[in-house]
This record gives C-alpha cells, structure tokens and sequence, in this order.
C-alpha cells in the first residue's frame, strides 16, 4: 500500500538580469514554478493505478518525489506503514523506479547490465540467477540476453530497463510512461507484464498518454493538472465525473473541466 497526501514540489526560476521573466504558467509567481502543488492518491496491493494528465502537469515530477529522486516541500507519502520521507533508504529497498531516463550500461550485455544493478542491491548470486530467469521468461528476453545493450532496439532496451527496475523484488513498482515509443508487440510484452504484477498483489503505479492502456489495466486513476489531483478514482466514476463513457471524451472534460 503506498498513500500520499497533500504533496507540493517548487522551483525557483532562473533570473534575466537580475529580474524573474513573466509569468507564463499558472503555477509561476513569486520567483517559483510550483511544479506539484497539491498530489495525493493511494494504492493498494494488487491494484494499478494510472497517473494521468495533459504534458506539463507535474506527473513526471510527482513520481520523481515518491522514488525519492527528488524531496518535497510539503506533504507525506508512506508505503506499508513506513514513512518514506523519513528513510529514502526503505523506498529505495522496497520500490522499483522506471523513469524516462533511466540508463543501461551500453558496452555490458543486457544480462550485465541486470546482474549489475542486481548486486547493487545486494542479492546473493544464486537469488540473482533465479531472478535473473524469472525476469528473461516474463519479458521474454532470452533471445538478446548476451548483446550489448548500444546493440539493442528500443523495445529491447526498455524491457531491460524494467528488468533492472524490478531485478531486487520490490514491494511496490513505478513505471513513468513505459511504452512511450515502443512497436505494438514491445508494448503487449511490458502491458503483460503490468498484468503480472497486479496478480501478484504488487501495488503497481504508471503514467501514461495511452488511453487504452489505463482501460485494460487499471483499477484506479489519479488525473493531475496544474499540479493539482483533479480527480481521484475508479473507472467508473471517471466516466460519470467526466460525463462521457467514452474514457477519452470523459478525461478531457474533467480537465477542462478545472479554470
């Protein structure tokens, strides 16, 4: 379970002569960009929940915050009953971050670059090659296992990527836009993947632009904009709320919802 509450995150904007440009976003005032004002959602284990919002929103930032990346200036996020505020340490033990720039070594195989980042997290060398396996039948890596990652296509870097975000078995997973750019069949294979884990009981988080995907997947949706939760809920009530059964037509009439 991982809850979050009243979440906020600020920038200061860069100066031009000593004087702050202006305005040009709603969140910029008083020399800040407020990228996150006021975020909170909850997951439960064994349910997805899909992180929504128009570019801009704060969605990227928001997961940064529960990954620990970055600090927030206000609000709470606790996983299992730890707060994880408190000790980044636990959420780094118990959460796998996949964020849009997470990087793979490019001149170790795409099961170096796992074993790697596996050792990080100090497994043992016979939990390591069992996960290991686990991880190439799931995302079925097997056929690239030994290439070298600056060998890879992008679907094929992708799935190594996840597979590192997960290699050490955490209890809760974050996934920031994980089929961005992939060919349908990369995709199916990390969507089958999402599918895995929530019959699992992971509680399992990921932003997303595709629709579709939230449709399939996902038992709850948090749509942020403007840094700001707007709505909070099943997919049921986010076609009632957005008046519209069709998941797209409801999402931009909550949106345009807000001023």
């Amino acid at each position: 379970m991982i809850e979050v509450r009243n979440l906020a995150k600020r920038f200061r904007l860069p100066t031009r002569g000593g004087r702050t440009p202006l305005a040009r976003d709603p969140r910029d005032h008083d020399g800040w960009f407020h990228a996150v004002r006021d975020v909170h959602f909850h997951c439960g284990p064994g349910e997805v929940l899909g992180l929504l919002g128009p570019n801009g929103a704060g969605k990227t930032t928001t997961l940064r915050l529960l990954s620990t990346a970055l600090k927030p200036d206000a609000g709470s996020i606790h996983a299992n009953g730890a707060d994880l505020l408190a000790d980044p340490l636990y959420a780094r033990r118990h959460i796998g971050f996949l964020s849009g720039s997470t990087g793979l070594y490019g001149r170790l195989t795409a099961r170096e670059n796992i074993e790697y980042f596996g050792r990080l997290h100090g497994m043992t060398p016979a939990r390591l090659q069992r996960r290991c396996d686990e991880l190439f039948d799931l995302l079925q890596m097997h056929q690239f296992a030994h290439k070298r990652a600056d060998q890879l296509s992008t679907g094929m870097k992708q799935r190594c990527s996840i597979a590192r975000t997960v290699v050490h078995e955490p209890q809760i997973v974050i996934l920031d836009e994980p089929t961005t750019g992939l060919d349908v069949m990369s995709a199916k294979v990390l969507l089958d993947f999402i599918a895995s884990y929530k019959a699992m009981g992971v509680p399992l988080i990921f932003s997303t632009h595709h629709l579709h995907e939230v449709e399939k997947l996902c038992d709850r949706v948090c749509i942020i904009n403007h840094g700001r939760t707007v709505f909070h809920g099943g997919m049921d009530q986010l076609r009632l709320q957005g008046g519209s059964a069709d998941l797209y037509d409801a999402f931009v009439g909550i949106v345009n919802r807000e001023p």
